[in-house]
């Protein structure tokens, strides 16, 4: 049974920095591009970035670049986000995703990623 559990959401002041883990079970993800979205209440879910299978590529949405860096793990079966000068736009739950492909589309779409996690909650506030 595939699973994606993502963790390390929380509360941060504005300029903090959080990282983001997705533990994947029940597949390897050797193979796989990985994605990171967020959605935030009343937007349309973002596609923030990702990752290609070996790590060699990576894309980022402009509202990120700069700020979130992206990271995989393939021996660990774990995909990282680092956020950091965040910002009280960047609060939205996020979501980690498998891709169905081996490499990244600019810019990161929904419609490639077929597996989800359940989400975790970045709030950014003072």
């Amino acid at each position: 049974q595939f699973q994606l559990v993502e963790s390390g959401g929380g509360l941060v002041q504005p300029g903090g920095s959080l990282r983001l883990s997705c533990v994947l079970s029940g597949f390897t993800m050797d193979y796989y591009a990985m994605g990171w979205f967020r959605q935030a209440p009343g937007k349309e879910r973002e596609g923030v970035s990702c990752i290609s299978d070996n790590g060699g590529s990576t894309i980022y949405a402009d509202s990120v670049k700069g700020r979130f860096t992206v990271s995989r793990d393939n021996a660990k079966n774990t995909v990282y986000l680092q956020m950091n000068s965040l910002k009280p736009e960047d609060t939205a739950v996020y979501y980690c995703a498998a891709s169905g492909w081996d490499y990244c589309s600019d810019p990161v779409q929904a419609l490639a990623f077929g597996s989800w996690g359940q989400g975790t909650q970045v709030t950014v506030s003072s």
